[in-house]
């Protein structure tokens, strides 16, 4: 196999680059990208915040919609991605092109039958997720737009994670902010401009989601990635497929729980009102954004330890982890400041309703205690994700959704009221972090202190060393 420049530059780039260079280098068009994500699903908040805290509330019914797409796309994404950077580590850049092409075209699959099976049965299962009476009829107008675009969600999920764990962030980058900015121009012209109201806000995400899904393929087909997906290289291999699925199953579990947890909240929320459903969505969103920071600083992580882990470059993984945790600490802890002191102004921004914003600001506040000890529970699944540790990744990812939140969602309320639906979270990653700490202690006691040689294709070994 005759290497390329790129696959060379690439390599070296990942294994010498000093960790307190790289990982902010990766991390900050992840980072931007997130955000520019986030905040697209806040402006859609926003601006259908302004029809009624029923279209507010169906926002919130949605999310959880949402979280089954993603859940298929970051799957075949992560899943994919940590195999394909782990071959690129050993110089196995064929290998990397045949996982990455299943990985795409299975999912193509996997995403279009929710997509046709929730647009067949829409009201039972807006009804399902947790709509009232007076959100159904705006959940069945928002819904039908983001089961149309479910595929893109789940397609550019997968593009976006492949060029992650190749380090090619800032690529993943433009796509993915493109359609952010396309959605925020759609939002107020379909909406207002055209007069269709929440049908034109779900119009908005679903052009701007395939609009994306275009221009992260465009990368690819351009040879802008090193990775190749092309339908020569896709081969019907099962037991390639399953380690993918294997690989990626922490993520399908930790955005299946995403959509549970979100339906558990909704239906929690549910005797206290449209008020309290609309304001926990809200409250959701902003923490999404807020959190966003984390996942991209944690995705610009990613790709260095799944690559120095197939380099057996171990010292690099403990500098890398211990890096990104303080990093992450020091982000999340000045934007958790500012989302406590400034909670009523932000949370008015989507709902200038006075029973909302109360409850908002309550939830807001437990939540900010719990983005600042998010980082240690989001990194330690993270990393023994990209690794290749499915098993201990898989367990850790049920907790702060699934196995903490959930049950704290339904037992809290019993005796706090609505008190415990507001500080659920809060309590959800406190032991998130107390369960993943033992976990990173023994992983880090058994990892080799020294750096090991792997032997290279002789042909990458030669290129490389040159």
């Amino acid at each position: 196999m005759e290497m390329g420049k790129k696959e060379i530059e690439q390599y070296q780039k990942l294994i010498l680059t000093p960790i307190s260079s790289l990982i902010p280098k990766l991390a900050v068009p992840t980072v931007i990208s997130m955000m520019i994500s986030m905040i697209y699903n806040m402006v859609d908040a926003i601006f259908v915040g302004k029809l009624g805290t029923s279209a507010s509330a169906s926002i919130g019914i949605l999310m959880s919609v949402q979280a089954i797409f993603q859940a298929i796309g970051f799957m075949f994404g992560h899943g994919s991605g940590s195999m394909i950077s782990i071959s690129m580590g050993m110089g196995q850049q064929k290998e990397a092109n045949k996982t990455a092409s299943i990985a795409f075209y299975s999912a193509i699959v996997f995403s279009i039958v929710p997509a046709m099976l929730g647009l067949i049965f829409l009201e039972p299962l807006m009804k399902m997720l947790g709509s009232t009476d007076t959100i159904l009829p705006y959940a069945k107008t928002y819904g039908f737009y983001i089961l149309l675009c479910g595929p893109a969600l789940t397609l550019s999920c997968i593009l976006n994670n492949i060029m992650r764990y190749e380090g090619k962030a800032f690529y993943a980058m433009i796509g993915l902010v493109s359609g952010g900015v396309l959605n925020m121009i759609g939002d107020p012209i379909l909406m207002f401009g055209c007069k269709l109201g929440i049908a034109g806000a779900g119009l908005s995400t679903a052009i701007s989601s395939y609009i994306s899904l275009f221009i992260l393929g465009y990368m690819f087909i351009s040879g802008r990635t090193i990775t190749r997906i092309k339908l020569n290289f896709f081969e019907w291999d099962l037991d390639r497929l399953f380690h993918i699925i294997k690989n990626g199953f922490p993520s399908l579990i930790r955005q299946s729980l995403n959509s549970i947890s979100s339906i558990t909240l909704n239906l929690s929320a549910h005797p206290y009102g449209d008020a309290a459903i609309a304001a926990m969505a809200i409250v959701g969103r902003i923490v999404m954004f807020v959190g966003s920071a984390m996942i991209g600083i944690g995705q610009g992580f990613q790709p260095v330890s799944a690559f120095n882990y197939g380099a057996k470059k171990y010292k690099r993984i403990r500098q890398s982890f211990k890096f990104t945790f303080i990093l992450s600490e020091i982000v999340l802890g000045i934007l958790a400041f500012i989302a406590f002191i400034f909670a009523a102004p932000i949370v008015r921004e989507f709902r200038d309703d006075a029973e909302v914003i109360e409850i908002g600001v309550r939830a807001l506040r437990f939540q900010c205690f719990a983005i600042i000890v998010q980082p240690l529970g989001v990194i330690t699944n993270m990393l023994f994700q990209s690794i290749g540790k499915s098993k201990i990744a898989s367990f850790t990812a049920t907790l702060r959704s699934g196995l903490y939140y959930i049950p704290s969602l339904i037992i809290l309320p019993m005796f706090l009221g609505l008190t415990g639906i507001e500080c659920a979270q809060t309590i959800s990653d406190t032991l998130t972090a107390l369960t993943c700490l033992p976990f990173a202690i023994a992983f880090f006691r058994t990892l080799p202190k020294e750096n090991e040689i792997v032997p290279l294709d002789k042909e990458y070994e030669k290129a490389v060393n040159a």
